[in-house]
C-alpha cells in the first residue's frame, strides 16, 4: 500500500494546489504528519483514508493504487481491460497514416511491458505505467482544448497547473523512479537477454516495430542536436 499511497496523496494535493499545511489542518492530522504519509515513513489510520478521500473527492481504491479510474468504478483487472491490439485487421477510421503509428507504438510498448514483466519488478512496471499514462493525458488534453466543442470540467487538474507542466514534472518523477528501479535490477544482474538476435528471436514481429520507433527517434533526436548546435554558434 505504501509506495502508491503515498505518492497519489502528494499528487492530489498538488494538483488542488494546496499547501501541506493547509490540508493537514483540512484532514485534522499535523503538517509533519502528513509530510509522513505523503513520503511514505508512515501508514495512516483508516480514519484518515476516509477524510482524505472526502477532500480529495476520490475512491479509496484510487487512493491505495488499485484503480485508475478516480470515482473506484473499475478496479483493474488485466484479464478484464480491453485490448484493441487484439483486434486482427484493426483500422482506425479515417487513416491508414494514424493507424501506421499506432502499430508502432503499441507493439514497442508490449515489447517494453513483456522484458519488464519477465524482470518483475513492480516498481519499474509502474512507473513506466505512470510516465506513458502523462504523455498519453498531456496529448488528450491538448487534444480535447483544441476542439470547438472542448469542456474543461471533464478534466480535475486545473487548466493553469496543466499549462505549468506539472504532468511534464509527474513523467520526469516517474521517469527517475523507473531509472532507480533499473539499477537496483542491474546490480542483481537478473536481466533478460536482450542482444538483437535475442531480442528479434523472442519478438519476431514487435521487435522490428520496436526498432523503427528507435531509429527514427533518433534520427530525430541527432538532427535537433545539430541543429541546436549550428543555431548556438
Amino acid at each position: 500500500m505504501r509506495e502508491d499511497f503515498s505518492r497519489t496523496l502528494a499528487l492530489l494535493r498538488q494538483e488542488r494546489g494546496v499547501s501541506q499545511r493547509k490540508a493537514a489542518a483540512a484532514l485534522g492530522v499535523s503538517q509533519a504528519l502528513l509530510s509522513h504519509y505523503e513520503n511514505g515513513l508512515r501508514e495512516p489510520g483508516l480514519d484518515f483514508v476516509v477524510k482524505a478521500c472526502d477532500y480529495y473527492h476520490v475512491s479509496a481504491d484510487f487512493l491505495l493504487g488499485r484503480t485508475l479510474s478516480r470515482d473506484g468504478t473499475t478496479i483493474l483487472d488485466a484479464d478484464s481491460l480491453y485490448d484493441v491490439s487484439d483486434e486482427r485487421d484493426h483500422l482506425m477510421k479515417g487513416s491508414i497514416f494514424a493507424t501506421l503509428n499506432r502499430k508502432l507504438i503499441v507493439n514497442s510498448v508490449n515489447v517494453i511491458f513483456d522484458l519488464l514483466g519477465k524482470l518483475g519488478n513492480k516498481t519499474a512496471i509502474r512507473s513506466a505505467a505512470n510516465y506513458l499514462s502523462a504523455a498519453v493525458y498531456t496529448l488528450y488534453r491538448h487534444l480535447h482544448q483544441a476542439s470547438p466543442n472542448e469542456n474543461e470540467d471533464f478534466f480535475s487538474v486545473p487548466a493553469a497547473h496543466f499549462r505549468g507542466g506539472l504532468p511534464r514534472a509527474d513523467m520526469i518523477f516517474s521517469e527517475s523512479e523507473y531509472v532507480e528501479a533499473l539499477e537496483s535490477e542491474r546490480k542483481k544482474g537478473e536481466f533478460p537477454p536482450m542482444s538483437n538476435d535475442e531480442m528479434a528471436a523472442a519478438y519476431p514481429g514487435t521487435y522490428q516495430s520496436l526498432l523503427q520507433v528507435v531509429h527514427g527517434c533518433g534520427q530525430r533526436l541527432s538532427g535537433e542536436l545539430t541543429d541546436h548546435r549550428a543555431h548556438t554558434k
